[in-house]
């Protein structure tokens, strides 16, 4: 913690950036440091930089302070937050390349080490506890512990995935005592979907499928699909889960149409199939039970790389 606050301090200006297409994880973390920062060290300017973010993220405190489009200032700090690798900085790339100091905190495998201070903890639930061990718990207001602890909930499956320790646990009761509002984050930003998100999901579960007698489950979504539905990518969320938990499947992938022939792919698994491992190989990362990346090609070709890449594990 030392390090970390002393780079804060020594900092006039700094710049607090997340991966492309934040996730709970990173908006919590991101949003949990701009509003320490505001509130404890008053006398720097502080920018959130971040692809625009889910709807269901915006009662955070200072989410309405986030910048969508970079700057060409250059700052004293910029601290990544949730990131695995530079390239995931995406448009923000050049904030970061240009800063006089550099931070990461991270909690991805896939990261091989960047920034002037580097901390990643690999068997860590999310980003948002590793900031958590980073700040003076004393000086946690409500709105750091609101944001921090839905960074948790969200990257932890409402504290449910195998990365969820002891410690997990015993900060997320520290920031509910912080005054989090537990149920209102878990219910509104977790379990709350919309009626066309209903739809989107039932049609996601119909035209899914099974391999390797029922250990495999693949579902896709098309543009056409996406459309059908008037959806995008974040009404995306929560289906993997759901096809997760398909009775006899170690592993789950969901594929969803970003552009014509460009899909990302989200894998889970439920208890020894390491997806990490296959997320690398096309360039991208994660964790052992939760992994992503973006593989190029019609749709069959890619259902294809799927199967061949699980069929050694399973």
């Amino acid at each position: 913690m030392e390090e970390f606050i002393q780079k804060i301090e020594a900092a006039k200006t700094i710049a607090i950036i997340g991966h492309i297409r934040p996730d709970g994880d990173c908006v919590g973390a991101c949003l949990g440091l701009y509003n320490y920062i505001c509130d404890n060290f008053l006398d720097k300017k502080t920018i959130v930089f971040l692809e625009a973010i889910p709807d269901k993220f915006k009662f955070l405190s200072g989410a309405n302070e986030i910048l969508n489009v970079p700057s060409e200032e250059v700052y004293d700090l910029a601290v990544s937050l949730d990131c695995g690798a530079r390239d995931r900085h995406g448009e923000f790339y050049c904030i970061y390349d240009r800063a006089k100091d550099t931070i990461c905190l991270d909690h991805h495998r896939s990261n091989e080490g960047f920034g002037n201070y580097f901390y990643c903890d690999k068997d860590a639930s999310s980003c948002c506890e590793i900031l958590y061990r980073h700040l003076d718990c004393d000086k946690i207001s409500k709105e750091v512990a609101e944001a921090i602890y839905l960074g948790i909930i969200h990257d932890t499956g409402v504290l449910k995935y195998p990365s969820t320790s002891k410690e997990t646990m015993c900060i997320a009761g520290e920031l509910i005592e912080k005054g989090a509002r537990s149920q209102y984050v878990i219910d509104e930003t977790f379990y709350k979907v919309s009626y066309k998100q209903n739809k989107l999901t039932g049609q996601a579960l119909l035209d899914s499928e099974l391999f390797f007698d029922g250990k495999l489950i693949i579902s896709a979504i098309t543009k056409k699909i996406f459309e059908k539905f008037e959806c995008g990518k974040e009404e995306t969320d929560g289906i993997i889960d759901k096809l997760r938990v398909t009775d006899g499947v170690e592993v789950a992938a969901l594929l969803y149409e970003l552009n014509s022939g460009i899909f990302k792919c989200s894998l889970r698994s439920v208890s020894y199939v390491d997806v990490s491992v296959i997320a690398v190989k096309y360039g991208g990362g994660g964790h052992i039970r939760a992994s992503g990346f973006e593989i190029t090609g019609n749709l069959e070709h890619v259902k294809k790389c799927i199967i061949d890449e699980v069929k050694p594990y399973i």
